[in-house]
C-alpha cells in the first residue's frame, strides 16, 4: 500500500509545479506586455550642424513707439471727462479736470498776499532812497515778495494740476475713472500710446549681433496681412546681451495707414544683412509651444525629458538653437502630444 501511495504523491507534486511554473510564466509575460504597451512609441532625429540660408527670419513682438501712464497730480472727485477710450489725443490736451474750487480760492488769496507784499516793497524801495528806513528792512520786504511770489507760483500749479493733461500725442488706450470717481495723487487714470512709429523687439544671438548694424533695412511681415510686406530698418542693438547670450535689437518701423499695425502683434523678422553659417538646428516639428517660449523632449535612454532651449534665426522648417543642446542628442519629432516629463518611450523611427 505505501509502495503505490508514493509514486500518487509524487505525480500530484510534479503536476502542482508544472503548474506553478505555467502560471508564473504567463504572468511574468503579460506584465512584460504591459510594459511594452506602457512605453510611448515616437520619432525622433539626431541634432547636427547645418548651413542655415542668409536670409535670417525671426519672430518679434511689435511695440508702440511711446507708451506712458496718465498720472494724477492732484487729488479729488473727477468733475469732467473729455476723452474716450479710442480717441486721438494731442500733447497738452486737457483729459480730465478735477474738482478746483478750493485751489481756485488758495490761488486768489496767493494773488492778494502777493500784490500786498509787491507794494510794501515798492513803497519801502522809495522810503530806503530817501534814506528814511535801512537797507535790512528794504531787504525784508524784498524776502517778503519773493516769498509771496514762490506761494503764487505753487498755487497755480496747483489748480493747474486739477486739469489732467496729455503729456504725449496718441491714442488713449485705456482710461480708468468716470465722473463722479474720487482719486489719489499719483493714482493712474489711464494709458496713451503713440503707434504712428512702431518698434519691433527681437533678440539675435551673439554671432549675428556683429553682422548687424544701425540703419541696415529689415522687412517684416505679420499674419494679419498675408502676403504684404512692411520696411523698417535697424534703430539700436543692446551693447549688452541677456542671461541667453542674445542681444536685443530694435526696429523703428511708420505705421502704414492702409494696413495700420497694432501693439502687440507679433511679427517675422527677415534680416538680409546676415551672411550664412553652419550652426545647430531642429526641424520645426520638433517645437513645443511657442518659438517665444521654446522646447523640446530629449530622448537619454529610453527616457523622454522636457527641455528648455533658446532659439535663434528660423529658415524655411528649421530653427537654429543658441542654448539648450548638444550636437547628436535625440530630439522628439512626433508623438509629443502623448508626453509628459520623465516618461518612458520606445522609439519607432
Amino acid at each position: 500500500m505505501k509502495k503505490l501511495l508514493f509514486p500518487i504523491i509524487a505525480t500530484i507534486i510534479i503536476i502542482l509545479v508544472i503548474i506553478l511554473i505555467f502560471v508564473l510564466g504567463r504572468k511574468k509575460e503579460k506584465n512584460g506586455r504591459q510594459d511594452v504597451m506602457s512605453d510611448i512609441p515616437v520619432n525622433v532625429i539626431g541634432i547636427k550642424k547645418q548651413v542655415l540660408s542668409n536670409l535670417v527670419s525671426m519672430v518679434g513682438v511689435i511695440k508702440p513707439n511711446n507708451d506712458v501712464d496718465i498720472i494724477a497730480e492732484a487729488e479729488g472727485v473727477v468733475k469732467v471727462v473729455h476723452v474716450k477710450v479710442g480717441d486721438n489725443v494731442k500733447k497738452g490736451m486737457a483729459l480730465i479736470e478735477i474738482d478746483d474750487l478750493v485751489r481756485k480760492s488758495d490761488m486768489a488769496r496767493s494773488e492778494i498776499n502777493f500784490f500786498k507784499s509787491k507794494r510794501d516793497f515798492e513803497r519801502n524801495k522809495t522810503l530806503y532812497e530817501q534814506n528814511s528806513i535801512s537797507a535790512a528792512q528794504l531787504d525784508l520786504s524784498r524776502l517778503d515778495m519773493q516769498s509771496a511770489e514762490n506761494e503764487l507760483t505753487r498755487s497755480r500749479k496747483a489748480l493747474d494740476d486739477t486739469k489732467v493733461k496729455a503729456t504725449i500725442s496718441g491714442a488713449l488706450n485705456t482710461r480708468k475713472v468716470n465722473e463722479g470717481s474720487y482719486v489719489q495723487l499719483g493714482s493712474t487714470l489711464g494709458n496713451i500710446v503713440d503707434i504712428s512709429t512702431l518698434k519691433v523687439m527681437v533678440n539675435v544671438s551673439e554671432k549675428d549681433a556683429f553682422m548687424l548694424s544701425p540703419g541696415d533695412s529689415v522687412e517684416i511681415t505679420t499674419d494679419v496681412y498675408p502676403g504684404h510686406s512692411f520696411y523698417g530698418h535697424v534703430d539700436n542693438i543692446a551693447s549688452k546681451a541677456d542671461d541667453d547670450h542674445t542681444f536685443p535689437v530694435e526696429i523703428k518701423l511708420p505705421n502704414s495707414s492702409q494696413n495700420p499695425l497694432k501693439g502687440g502683434m507679433f511679427a517675422r523678422v527677415n534680416f538680409t544683412s546676415i551672411t550664412s553659417r553652419n550652426t545647430l538646428v531642429i526641424p520645426r516639428d520638433a517645437l513645443i509651444g511657442s518659438v517665444k517660449d521654446p522646447q523640446v523632449y530629449v530622448v537619454k535612454g529610453n527616457i523622454a525629458r522636457l527641455r528648455n532651449i533658446t532659439l535663434g534665426r528660423e529658415s524655411g522648417q528649421f530653427l537654429e538653437v543658441l542654448n539648450g543642446l548638444e550636437e547628436e542628442e535625440l530630439v522628439v519629432t512626433s508623438g509629443q502630444n502623448n508626453l509628459s516629463d520623465n516618461v518612458k518611450v520606445v522609439i519607432v523611427k
